[in-house]
Order: C-alpha cells, then sequence, then structure tokens
C-alpha cells in the first residue's frame, strides 16, 4: 500500500513539473551550466582569490529588538522605525567596509526570524500570538502555520536590500529564506502533497529574486538550512523526497542571469551537486572537516563553495592562524577559484564585542593565504 501511495506522489509530481503549479518546463532548468555563470559572475563582481563574506545576520541588539517590539505595539510611527532600521543598517555596512569584507550583508535588522519574517509577507501563512516552539538552546521561535495557496502580494525584501547596497560600492548580498526551509519550519496543510506548497512557496521566491535582480542586486542568497530535517524516516521514500526539494530551490533561481551570482547555506547533500548555485556555503567548522571528506572520496564540484572557517555558536574567537590553517586544509581537497571564506553561519545569536575580532582575523587569514597563494605561483 505504501509503495502504491508513493508511485502515485511520483506521478503526481511529474505532472506538476509539466502542467502543474503554474509551472513551465524551463522554471526548474538553467539555461547556462555552473562554468560559465562562474566566469560571467567573476567578470561583473572582480572579486580576489579567496573571497570572503558572511551567512547574513549580524547581532540582534536588545536596542534592536525594543524598536522591533515597538513598532509591533504602535509606539512608534512607521518613519521613526525606518529610520532606526536605516542606521542599524549603515552601521553593519561601515563595519563590514572597514574590516575590507568582499561581499556584504545588510545584517537583517528587520528581520525576527528567517521563516517568520517571510511568511508574515506571504498569502496562505497564519501565526500564532504565544505558539513557540523550542529551536536550540534557549532559542524559541513561532513556526507558521500554512492553511491555503501560497502567494507573495508584494516585493518582500528589495526595499532594504536596495538601501544596503546604495550605501556601498561592493556587492551587497540580498537575503532570502529557500522554499524548502519554509515548508520544513512551518506547519503544512495536509490537503495536498507537500511538494505542491513547496513549489507554491518556491514560485513566490522566485518572484522575489526576479525583483532583487531588477534593483540591481548581483548576488543572492537563497538558505536552505533546513534541508535535511524534510527526510523521511524510510530511506525508501528519501529519493523522492530529494527530487522534490531539489526541484523546488531550482525553481526559485532558474531566471536570474548568468551575471547574477546565486547562493545557498545548507548543511548536507553536496553529492547533489548537479542541481546547486553557483557557490554553496555549509556549516563545517564543528565537524572537524568531515563534510570535506567527500571531495576527498572523488567527488567532483565545479560550482563554488564556503565552508564555514570558525563556529559562530561558540563566543570563542579563533585566531588568525587557526582559520588559515583550516583554509588550508580546504584548499588540500578544493580548488583555489572555487574557496570562498566565510562563518558557517548567521552571526545573530553573537555579540558585536565577539564579532568584530573573529571577522578580523577572518579577513587577516584570507589576506594571507592570498599573499602565500602568489608568491608560489
Amino acid at each position: 500500500m505504501r509503495n502504491t501511495s508513493l508511485l502515485m506522489l511520483q506521478l503526481r509530481l511529474q505532472e506538476s513539473l509539466s502542467k502543474g503549479c503554474c509551472l513551465k518546463g524551463s522554471d526548474h532548468r538553467r539555461a547556462t551550466n555552473v562554468s560559465a555563470r562562474l566566469d560571467a559572475q567573476q567578470k561583473k563582481l572582480n572579486l580576489p582569490i579567496l573571497p570572503t563574506t558572511t551567512i547574513g545576520s549580524f547581532p540582534q541588539t536588545i536596542e534592536l529588538r525594543r524598536v522591533r517590539r515597538e513598532y509591533k505595539a504602535k509606539k512608534i510611527s512607521e518613519e521613526e522605525y525606518v529610520k532606526a532600521i536605516k542606521e542599524e543598517i549603515k552601521k553593519v555596512v561601515k563595519l563590514q567596509e572597514e574590516l575590507d569584507i568582499d561581499v556584504l550583508v545588510h545584517g537583517e535588522p528587520e528581520r525576527n526570524d528567517m521563516v517568520e519574517y517571510f511568511g508574515e509577507q506571504l498569502s496562505g501563512f497564519a501565526f500564532t500570538v504565544n505558539g513557540w516552539v523550542q529551536s536550540y538552546g534557549s532559542r524559541c521561535v513561532k513556526p507558521p502555520i500554512i492553511y491555503g495557496d501560497v502567494s507573495r502580494p508584494k516585493p518582500m525584501t528589495v526595499f532594504w536590500s536596495s538601501t544596503a547596497q546604495s550605501m556601498t560600492a561592493r556587492p551587497m548580498k540580498g537575503m532570502l529564506t529557500g522554499p524548502v526551509t519554509i515548508l520544513n519550519w512551518s506547519f503544512v496543510r495536509n490537503d495536498q502533497p507537500r511538494f505542491e506548497t513547496c513549489y507554491q512557496i518556491a514560485l513566490a521566491i522566485k518572484d522575489e529574486v526576479e525583483d532583487l535582480e531588477k534593483a540591481g542586486i548581483t548576488v543572492i542568497q537563497i538558505d536552505e538550512a533546513a534541508l535535511r530535517e524534510g527526510l523521511p524516516l524510510r530511506k525508501s521514500e528519501e529519493a523522492f523526497y530529494l527530487e522534490w526539494a531539489v526541484h523546488s530551490f531550482r525553481i526559485t533561481n532558474c531566471d536570474s542571469t548568468p551575471t547574477c551570482a546565486t547562493l545557498t547555506s545548507m548543511t548536507l547533500f553536496i553529492q547533489s551537486s548537479t542541481w546547486m548555485p553557483t557557490v554553496i556555503t555549509i556549516e563545517n567548522s564543528r565537524s572537524d572537516e568531515k563534510l570535506l571528506s567527500v571531495f576527498r572520496e572523488g567527488v567532483k564540484y565545479g560550482a563554488g563553495i564556503g565552508p564555514g572557517v570558525y563556529d559562530i555558536h561558540s563566543p570563542r574567537i579563533p585566531s588568525t592562524e587557526e582559520i588559515a590553517d583550516r583554509i588550508e586544509k580546504m584548499l588540500a581537497v578544493l580548488e583555489t577559484n572555487i574557496l570562498w571564506v566565510n562563518p558557517d553561519c548567521g552571526l545573530k545569536t553573537r555579540k558585536y564585542a565577539e564579532v568584530k575580532p573573529a571577522l578580523k582575523n577572518m579577513v587577516a587569514a584570507a589576506k594571507l593565504l592570498r599573499t602565500e597563494l602568489a608568491s608560489a605561483k
């Protein structure tokens, strides 16, 4: 019975890919290969080898949380709120320029949670007031409830990303949460297959990607932090899940121009590299480079990759030498021209007293190795 049910779902999946959910065949296939896109993006962005960046969020201070809380309670005006958020973005941009980071982020000061923020702006989502769920440690989130068809009434991130880009000449990343993560971290309607809901979310994120590009954002990161969490317990159903999860991610960025760099942040499935964007960042620092073992075993990966060079879940500040050593281990199995240097996750839960010296050492380590690589030629 289970195998029959799975077969019916697979047939429905193929139907959705061919004609359902408003999808076209081109909605999950790139017109150019990864190599061509990497070349086009390098010409446009002109980044050094071992380019440095962060994953997206910067520390959410007590003051920042107060501003968001007061705006939600209508204790301050929209004008006051926008002014405060712009000031925070300006501070984050200035800090990254002082640290000499290559690809910047706006720090996400306007966001409560990476899923809740988008769910609040998409149709078909509802939220509880106090329905908190423990995420990890003392951190809690309020998962959205997906009750209906999902669509995007208006742009969700374009204003803030454009504002941040206007503050710097360096590339500014547009920051989005991917459809699989939004699905897996929500309570999902059960009157249709999960993949159909995921495709609807993917089409909404795709619209956001296109609007970010039109606004002049040349680097867009689509985070799929929860891809692993959707894996079925039964091994026999794993391939089916990966099939529609892969297609969902492809939908979000398949129409972006070759010169627009697309990145994702995730923790699994390097082997499925044929569906990846031009750069993938992975949590690696807490695994003693075990994730890199897949490359030692012969997996060919032609796109960019940023294995985290230090653990942001700890207040410990890594030294320049420690980070440089970690990067050297990565270079033993990865090509120099595809390796990015970044922390292994967002900096939301850290304090600036930890973030500033850690990022300073990260940039110093990248520059040290650039010098060594140049002199070795």
